[in-house]
């Protein structure tokens, strides 16, 4: 059995590293996408705005497709479409269907993350669970670290077309993978669960609205009424859909936000995504930009934030099991927030080690909040409520990263706007804004410190009690077997 679970956390590895890398792998091409479109920057975010919103809308769904199709048809189904979808936009010739391509792709990316960690979450006991996601988390945030620095690559040698070729292969493995490692999920699933249509429907507009709502802030500003009544529909349609998820079988089983600590590791997710994605969209325009360094550099100074997680994720996911969440992810937090005050810092004649010892801060301090805080929210929940969980975990990732994409293109358009008025030259202006942005950032993911000191802290006595029981309830168990 031992060596069955390593397989199926091999497997999903696999794919969520697939749909994680194809996040962030983008992100060093879009200067280059940029020129070839010949497109302003708040057209060109739709690239990775349009696969955020997208994936969002797809994330709710999987509660009802995992109970009317099962786990493996959803798990297979979503790496098949994903797969597809990254062939489209690799032969894309406009910007317009590089964005119809990607939403493709998240139709498919939607139900990976969700649905492998639900899948890991009900194959491994509760004792093993941290160490799990640790090692799956590696290829949930490796993804991301790697992205970049395969990005840089590919593109300059190969072109930015490239960047989706490489889901092809891993995408056809994994399927092999599945075939023949999560074979044993078939049989879990309910052919008479309902969708609840209504409810998705008022989700849909809350989302695709909210999301409109935040981008007219850069062309009219906060006072326009298209702002306010946005705002208002806003709030509307998700008072609506909050009502409807009160009727059976609905769309997401909103009971989990009674538990408190599920709300303490999800406040503490928002915030994260917030902060992250908006502050790590403009680390290839600045670091390609007055700094002057290519793709393939700016994307080799971002691995030693892959390799760093590379040693740390694991550690932490061993730590977690240990109960040792509150203080780790607080330490993970001030680092992180402390990595991009330093990012805020690179300008013109930086040395090459300050980038570089930069890279390794942010690295360690994703390694020490993402696996606690995800081992909190999913033991703070029944078995029941695990894929609504873990789908509600990936859609504030990705509705709160959309968001803080957003919020971050307003703010660096406000402070480049105010630059270019002070008389500085387009390319300054520019670089000024980007450091700002970075230092708005660090002051964000600080605020995640407030709910974190509400996460579980188990001392080391109560853990090598429970250690110490369940060895000898194993071993009970194993004497009764021989009996």
């Amino acid at each position: 059995m031992l060596k069955s679970k390593s397989f199926v956390l091999i497997t999903l590895m696999m794919a969520t590293s697939m749909a994680a890398i194809d996040s962030s792998i983008v992100n060093v091409s879009l200067p280059v996408m940029r020129s070839d479109f010949q497109v302003e920057l708040n057209q060109i975010e739709w690239v990775v705005t349009a696969y955020m919103i997208s994936f969002s809308l797809f994330i709710p769904l999987t509660n009802w497709l995992k109970k009317r199709f099962g786990y493996y048809h959803l798990f297979l189904g979503s790496i098949l479409i994903f797969t597809i979808g990254s062939l489209m936009c690799s032969i894309s010739p406009t910007l317009d269907l590089l964005v119809i391509s990607r939403i493709i792709q998240a139709i498919g990316g939607g139900a990976l993350s969700p649905t492998s960690l639900a899948i890991l979450s009900e194959t491994y006991p509760k004792e093993e669970r941290g160490t799990a996601i640790g090692w799956w988390g590696m290829g949930n945030v490796m993804g991301p670290a790697l992205g970049p620095t395969l990005g840089g690559i590919l593109t300059h040698f190969l072109g930015w077309q490239s960047i989706f070729y490489i889901n092809i292969p891993i995408g056809i493995l994994t399927i092999i993978f599945t075939v023949k490692y999560l074979g044993f999920l078939k049989k879990k699933f309910d052919t008479a669960s309902k969708f609840d249509f209504k409810g998705f429907v008022y989700f849909s507009l809350f989302i695709i609205v909210l999301q409109y709502t935040i981008s007219i802030i850069s062309k009219q500003g906060f006072f326009s009424l298209y702002f306010f009544i946005g705002l208002i529909v806003s709030v509307l349609t998700l008072t609506l859909f909050i009502r409807s998820s009160k009727r059976p079988q609905s769309l997401l089983d909103l009971n989990v936000f009674k538990i408190f600590q599920f709300n303490i590791a999800a406040a503490i997710t928002i915030i994260r995504s917030l902060a992250l994605y908006g502050g790590m969209f403009f680390l290839p325009f600045l670091l390609q930009g007055l700094l002057g360094y290519s793709e393939i550099e700016s994307g080799l100074l971002m691995l030693p934030n892959a390799l760093i997680m590379l040693i740390s994720r694991p550690i932490s996911g061993r730590l977690a099991d240990k109960g040792l969440i509150r203080y780790i992810s607080i330490t993970g937090i001030i680092i992180i927030s402390f990595s991009f005050f330093l990012f805020s810092r690179i300008d013109i004649g930086v040395s090459i080690w300050f980038i570089i010892i930069t890279m390794l801060f942010r690295g360690l301090g994703m390694s020490l909040l993402v696996a606690p805080v995800s081992t909190a929210l999913l033991n703070a929940v029944t078995p029941s409520q695990t894929q609504t969980a873990t789908a509600l975990s990936s859609l504030f990732l990705q509705v709160g990263g959309s968001i803080g994409i957003a919020i971050s293109a307003v703010i660096h358009t406000f402070i480049y706007d105010r630059y270019l008025g002070q008389g500085y030259e387009i390319k300054v202006a520019e670089h000024f804004a980007l450091q700002n942005s970075f230092l708005i950032t660090a002051i964000i993911i600080l605020l995640a410190v407030i709910p974190a000191f509400k996460l579980p802290q188990r001392s080391k006595i109560a853990y090598l009690r429970e250690k110490l029981k369940h060895r000898i309830d194993k071993k009970n168990m194993e004497n009764t077997l021989e009996i």
